[in-house]
């Protein structure tokens, strides 16, 4: 698939999906969300891939939906009929990686203005970095829209006190790099310049470990988030079994006991 709003790099084992509408401040529009979509069931389909990259072009990583293409009803734009899929009764995706469904990991490297639909990746994203520069704010409640998935994964993330205090400021107050990781938000602060660089450092000591492994331990941590301790560690425990059973399981052990470097074979 051939794009325009978004662009598609492959190094290695990393593919990199880079948002690309500087002129709209990366604003998510209906056919940008159509090649996201298409760009994740790539990489999740690549067997070559064992890392997503997201970042974005310009002074903005993603300033959320393009209010200029919502329709006046309110409705969620999508590709078939409305209401004639399971998606359309979730909670709108919109440009968010379908993390609940995928088991690659994805790092989140946020170059710029990060709000509204914007914040889903740092808050669904299994690593989220950002540049010095980057700052954060959710301004719904200041365009009479309710701040409702975005601050709901917000606050799973953040303080309660800090994401109702972001939720209902709005587009007035914004949260610097720093403080995001002061709170836990984003677990690095980078040079500006050198955010993709460190992004890429990143995903590549991610990539040298067992994919397989790294892609079970995500799933475990994802899938158990929300349970009762004891039904979590089960859960965990069906997750390790079933790496236990493959090559590289194996290779693991051997590579360390002849001093070597592992081969990983992803299977």
């Amino acid at each position: 698939m051939a794009f325009d709003d978004i662009t598609y790099e492959v190094d290695g084992h990393k593919a990199t999906i880079t948002l690309n509408r500087p002129q709209a401040l990366n604003a998510l529009s209906p056919p940008m969300i159509t090649e996201l979509r298409a760009a994740y069931t790539e990489a999740e389909n690549d067997d070559n891939i064992w890392i997503l990259i997201v970042t974005g072009v310009g002074r903005a990583f993603c300033t959320g939906a393009d209010v200029g293409q919502i329709p006046e009803d309110g409705r969620v734009i999508y590709e078939r009929p409305y209401l004639s899929t399971y998606d359309q009764w979730e909670a709108p995706q919109e440009g968010t990686p379908p993390f609940r469904q995928m088991a690659k990991p994805v790092l989140t490297a946020v170059n710029g203005l990060c709000c509204g639909a914007g914040l889903d990746w740092v808050t669904t994203g299994d690593i989220a970095i950002a540049s010095d520069k980057a700052t954060f704010f959710d301004p719904h409640v200041s365009i009479g829209l309710v701040a409702a998935r975005e601050m709901v994964r917000l606050a799973r993330v953040l303080p309660r006190n800090v994401a109702l205090r972001m939720a209902l400021m709005g587009k007035h107050e914004r949260m610097s790099a720093q403080r995001a990781y002061e709170l836990g938000m984003i677990s690095e602060v980078v040079e500006h310049d050198k955010l993709l660089e460190r992004a890429n450092e990143i995903a590549d000591i991610v990539n040298s470990n067992a994919p397989l492994a790294v892609r079970g331990t995500r799933l475990a941590i994802h899938k158990t988030i929300d349970l009762p301790l004891h039904d979590a560690e089960i859960l965990a425990e069906t997750f390790r079994e079933r790496v236990v059973r493959t090559d590289d399981a194996q290779e693991g052990p051997k590579a360390f006991m002849e001093k070597r470097a592992p081969n990983w074979q992803c299977k």
